[in-house]
């Protein structure tokens, strides 16, 4: 792969685009079919992988365990924050708590059957989109990487992320060695451009979740905008395509963890890391006015 298609994510150099594995809870009648569709992105090239303990009350990470290989030198990326809560209108539940954050970590191992988890990204729970912390669950940001860098001097993980933060939380993080920043971020939605050069700056990876916008009712999509579809139509691409490789040319340190339950769609996903936007495309699609999450979601 060229050079431009691969970055550091974590103290490692990965395909910029990845997996996010929350979508394989879809695929839960057919667990062969889960099995397959991580084979074949490994397959493609992908080597990191985002996933937590409350995607599916635990099915992904288990199918995760069933389909990497110990030769597959892959990045897992779990995430913390939050619990399996099946049944519950919204299937989790917040655990901010340092004694939870451990226990949330622990449990991310024995199912994925890992002595360490390669990368942990914090979800605060202080920040929209996503259920806000009340009461208890409102914990402090050094309490909780307290817990987080403790393990890592443990052994039980190797890097520290972020994610759903503000500029000023990851600044008050930065001590801890952050490694990774996930935050909502699109074409569409790009509250968040000074954070984004703060992690240029200090080597910080970029990891954008709702890549393409309209996650939420009320969020904007980037394949509704009319840049993006005069561009998709010029170039022979997706719209989708066009808007991931937007973020994969907008800075260098973004990485991409497009979710999906089909092999189609895991192949486009990828293909658009080889999508390279002329100068005046890109102008096109900068010129597209972002649109702030909070005001979307009211």
């Amino acid at each position: 792969m060229p050079s431009t298609e691969r970055g550091e994510l974590a103290g490692r150099t990965v395909f910029r685009v990845g997996f996010g594995a929350m979508q394989l809870e879809r695929l839960h009648a057919d667990r062969g079919a889960a099995v397959a569709l991580l084979r074949r992105a490994v397959e493609l090239g992908v080597d990191h992988v985002d996933t937590a303990q409350f995607y599916g009350n635990g099915f992904v990470n288990s199918v995760l365990r069933d389909a990497l290989r110990a030769g597959d030198d892959f990045l897992v990326a779990s995430k913390v924050g939050a619990d399996p809560d099946p049944g519950a209108p919204i299937p989790l539940r917040l655990a901010q708590r340092p004694a939870q954050l451990r226990a949330s970590v622990e449990d991310n191992l024995r199912a994925l059957g890992l002595d360490r988890l390669p990368l942990v990204n914090l979800r605060r729970a202080d920040r929209r989109p996503g259920v806000l912390a009340q009461g208890d669950q409102l914990v402090d940001l050094d309490d909780q990487l307290a817990v987080l860098t403790a393990m890592r001097d443990e052994g039980k993980l190797g890097a520290i992320g972020l994610s759903s933060v503000t500029t000023d939380t990851l600044r008050r993080a930065l001590p801890a060695g952050i490694t990774c920043v996930q935050n909502a971020y699109s074409l569409v939605s790009r509250d968040d451009e000074d954070m984004l050069a703060l992690c240029v700056a200090q080597d910080i990876a970029w990891v954008p979740y709702f890549p393409l916008g309209g996650a939420f009712p009320g969020l904007p999509k980037v394949t509704g905008e009319p840049a993006v579809l005069a561009a998709a139509q010029a170039l022979g691409h997706s719209p989708e395509q066009v808007g991931l490789a937007w973020l994969l040319q907008h800075a260098p340190n973004v990485h991409l963890i497009p979710g999906t339950a089909s092999e189609a769609h895991l192949e486009a996903n990828i293909a658009a890391a080889g999508i390279e936007l002329d100068a005046a495309t890109v102008a096109a699609l900068d010129a597209i006015p972002t649109r702030s999450m909070d005001a979307a979601l009211g």
